[in-house]
């Protein structure tokens, strides 16, 4: 069995798990602090905190814009409901945009099609670990007066002209769910490099209470001028975020290794599709697209090789968002297409080079019937 995907937690995690236990900080401790500095470092942001999940650093990304009921917000038609939903938790209006058939990102040409005076806020997502059009974007936003907010959830590792991504919008946010690059089991981060955002966010991922608890001169003195969320990481989670990020690096080089593995035994295999190499992508997973997407996907379950889909349906056509804004098929061919021809192939550090091969021979045999 090949599985999709593997964590890498250290094994010094059980230590460090019974250190924390006896000091009883589960949250607001040393190692949250660590978390962050070593996230700050490893993408060269100014700001970041750590929150409960990538989906909350998204709703509280959306919530600190201070965006008014109904205001538009722009966000690629394939990705995550986590994305679209975080507007919409907010009563933004979302307007979703057909993406770049190949490479399944929001294009920049879309972005200028389909921008109008009531567009306030952009939600690009760097699907799979590769960058979409993000210098572009960005300019294009400073030119509008449009907040950028990068979903990151893929994209740890990630760079777009040697600038890790999540530093072009007002901010970035990652997951490390279990199959991301790193995990936490559940949790994320937000990066930033605005002071008075970091802050915004900083007390609404706590209730909205305006002090942090090392910054209060008396235990439970504190006021709240803000209606916030319990978005908050505890130690445990961050202790394992930092273990593994500290070995990231590594990681990220193995990632590579693998996706050019791929790359070498698919390249004369002409009923698939995948992009080139690109040495600034974090390879999340190796994406491939085929017109027998489903019938591949049954072969290589069959053989018990772990493979996923990213994504099977396209936003606008989930079952909330089809009722609420009833849209036309035709504006979103790329996305539909992408849609049904995706398959996710694992890429994790622990995958040998051997287990590559076989699934790609596997690819190779089905092909061949």
């Amino acid at each position: 069995m090949i599985a999709f995907s593997k964590h890498s937690v250290p094994k010094k995690i059980k230590n460090i798990f019974n250190e924390i236990l006896k000091t009883g900080w589960f949250t607001h401790g040393k190692y949250t602090e660590y978390f962050e500095n070593e996230f700050k470092k490893f993408t060269g942001a100014k700001y970041c905190t750590v929150v409960s999940s990538c989906t909350a650093g998204l709703h509280l990304s959306i919530l600190a814009l201070g965006l008014k009921k109904n205001s538009e917000v722009l966000v690629p038609a394939m990705s995550h409901t986590a994305t679209s939903h975080a507007a919409e938790y907010a009563n933004l209006k979302v307007k979703f945009l057909d993406v770049d058939h190949k490479s399944g990102n929001i294009q920049y040409n879309e972005i200028v099609k389909n921008t109008s005076k009531n567009t306030k806020a952009i939600m690009v997502v760097h699907l799979n670990g590769n960058a979409c059009e993000i210098k572009k974007i960005k300019k294009f936003c400073e030119e509008k007066k449009i907040f950028l907010i990068e979903d990151c959830a893929h994209a740890l590792g990630t760079k777009h002209q040697n600038k890790h991504v999540g530093n072009y919008g007002i901010s970035g946010c990652f997951s490390f769910y279990p199959t991301k690059q790193i995990t936490t089991g559940e949790g994320g981060v937000v990066i930033t490099n605005n002071k008075n955002f970091y802050h915004q966010i900083k007390k609404l991922k706590a209730f909205g209470i305006d002090k942090d608890i090392k910054d209060r001169k008396l235990p439970g003195k504190y006021d709240v001028k803000k209606l916030g969320f319990n978005y908050r990481m505890t130690e445990l989670h961050a202790a394992m975020g930092l273990l593994q990020l500290q070995k990231y690096n590594n990681f990220l080089k193995k990632r590579k290794q693998i996706a050019k593995r791929y790359i070498k035994n698919l390249s004369e295999v002409v009923h698939i599709n995948f992009n080139s190499y690109d040495k600034d992508s974090s390879y999340f997973i190796f994406p491939i697209l085929t017109k027998l997407r489903n019938s591949l996907l049954k072969h290589l379950i069959k053989k018990k090789i772990g493979v996923s889909i990213h994504y099977a349906t396209t936003l606008p056509f989930m079952t909330y968002y089809k009722k609420k804004y009833n849209l036309d098929k035709r504006k979103y061919k790329n996305s539909i297409l992408y849609a049904n021809g995706n398959i996710s192939l694992p890429v994790y550090p622990k995958l040998s080079l051997k287990d590559v091969d076989k699934i790609c021979l596997e690819i190779k045999k089905f092909f061949k019937k």
